[in-house]
């Protein structure tokens, strides 16, 4: 199993590059079956993923020992977001992973937040 932030593993080299163009990775698929966006959170279920997926689904399954997003996987995994996602749904669907959408907070709290940033970066430039 890689670990994030590594630079080696099925489909990277440190001298070559990629390997392998990300969509090969998924058949080609386009669209994942279940319904996931950047912020939605995965964790892994316990259940073992399908003998015939490949390792970028374990690379993907490793990281969810607690609740990760998907935009968080795909920037490990350093893959597109819409092929993590149809990697991640494969997951979903055969029980490996359970998916929910993100909880939102009230509109007050989440209009502080972004103020709050925006003074930030503000200050920083």
């Amino acid at each position: 199993m890689s670990v994030p932030g590594r630079q080696d593993g099925p489909w990277l080299d440190d001298a070559a590059g990629r390997l392998i163009r990300p969509y090969t990775v998924i058949g080609g698929r386009t669209r994942p079956t279940a319904a996931l966006d950047l912020l939605s959170l995965v964790m892994a279920t316990g259940s073992a993923p399908l003998p015939h997926f490949g390792p970028e689904h374990s690379l993907a399954l490793g990281l969810c020992h607690g609740p990760t997003s998907v935009a968080e996987i795909s920037a490990h995994l350093r893959l597109p977001a819409v092929v993590t996602k149809v990697l991640l749904s494969d997951l979903v669907d055969c029980g490996a992973l359970t998916a929910r959408a993100p909880r939102f907070h009230d509109t007050h709290t989440d209009r502080s937040l972004l103020e709050a940033v925006l003074d930030g970066l503000r200050r920083r430039l």
